[in-house]
C-alpha cells in the first residue's frame, strides 16, 4: 500500500491548541492591567494630583485591604443582583423575540409598549420598583432586568428575521417540525446577534443593580459608593468604583468566552 496513514492528534495537544487563544488573551489582559496600573500610579505621583481628585492606586488597594469583608460582601451582593436580573432579562428577551417572530400581531401590539418603557429614566423606574418590592434583592434584580430584556428582545428578533427563508424551506422539505426548525436553524443562526445584546446587557444589568442600591440597602457596591459620597471619602469611592469595574469586566469576559465557544463559526471566520 502506498501513502502513509495520518495518525490523529493526541487529545491533549488538541486541548492545548483550543486553550491557546484563551491563555494568550489572559496574558494580554494581565499585561494591559499592569501597564494601566503603572501609568495610574506614575501619573498621580509625577503630576502631583491631589488625592481628593485621584488617589494613588496603591492607596485604593490599601483601603480595600483594610476592610476586605465589607467590599467582599458588597461585591457578592451586587454580583448576585446583576446575575439574577441578567438571566431573567435574557430568558424573557429571547422568548419575546421568538413570540414576535411567530405572532406579528403580538409584536405590533407590544413592541411600541416596550419602546415607551425604555424612555422612562432608570432613576424614576427604580423608585417605583423599590416602592413595589421594598429594599430587597428582588427589587434590584428587577431594575437590572428592566435594562437587559429590551436589547435582547430586539437583537433576537433581528437575528431570527435574518435567516434565509430557503434554508427554512429546505428543512421543512425534509419533514422538520416548527420546533426543530427553531432549535436547529433559527436560534443558532441568531446567536451572533443575541450575543451582541448579551455583551451590552452584561454592563447594563450591573448599572441597574448599582442604581437600585442607591434607593436604600445595607449591602452592595452602590451602598458603599453612596455612603462614601456623603461622607466625602474619596478613596472609598474609588475603591467601590474599582470593585464595580472588576465585576463588570469579569461578567463581560464570561459572556465573551461563552460566545467564543457557542458561536464557534464566528470565531473561525
Amino acid at each position: 500500500m502506498s501513502g502513509a496513514v495520518a495518525l490523529p492528534a493526541p487529545r491533549g495537544a488538541a486541548g492545548l491548541r483550543r486553550a491557546a487563544p484563551v491563555l494568550m488573551g489572559l496574558g494580554r489582559l494581565v499585561l494591559g492591567l499592569g501597564i494601566a496600573a503603572a501609568v495610574w500610579e506614575g501619573a498621580v505621583l509625577g503630576f502631583g494630583i491631589r488625592p481628593e481628585y485621584l488617589p494613588r492606586l496603591s492607596a485604593i488597594l490599601s483601603t480595600i485591604a483594610a476592610t476586605p469583608e465589607a467590599y467582599a460582601a458588597g461585591f457578592l451582593r451586587t454580583a448576585l443582583e446583576t446575575l439574577i436580573g441578567f438571566a431573567a432579562g435574557v430568558a424573557v428577551g429571547v422568548l419575546n423575540g421568538v413570540l414576535f417572530l411567530r405572532a406579528p400581531v403580538l409584536r405590533d401590539m407590544l413592541f411600541p409598549v416596550f419602546v415607551v418603557s425604555q424612555t422612562i429614566p432608570v432613576i424614576a423606574f427604580g423608585a417605583l420598583v423599590v416602592l413595589w418590592f421594598g429594599n430587597t434583592l428582588l427589587a434590584k434584580a428587577v431594575i437590572a432586568f428592566y435594562l437587559t430584556f429590551f436589547p435582547v428582545t430586539v437583537n433576537t428578533l433581528v437575528g431570527l428575521q435574518s435567516v434565509d427563508p430557503r434554508q427554512m424551506a429546505l428543512l421543512r422539505s425534509f419533514g422538520a417540525t416548527g420546533r426543530q426548525v427553531l432549535l436547529r436553524l433559527l436560534l443558532p443562526s441568531a446567536l451572533p446577534q443575541i450575543f451582541v445584546a448579551l455583551r451590552l446587557g452584561a454592563s447594563l444589568s450591573l448599572v441597574g443593580a448599582i442604581v437600585g442600591e442607591w434607593f436604600g440597602d445595607t449591602t452592595g457596591l452602590g451602598v458603599i459608593l453612596l455612603q462614601a459620597m456623603y461622607t466625602e471619602q474619596v478613596t472609598v469611592m474609588w475603591a467601590a468604583i474599582l470593585c464595580a469595574a472588576v465585576l463588570g469586566t469579569g461578567f463581560y469576559a464570561l459572556v465573551a468566552l461563552a460566545e467564543r465557544y457557542l458561536v464557534f463559526w464566528g470565531a473561525e471566520a
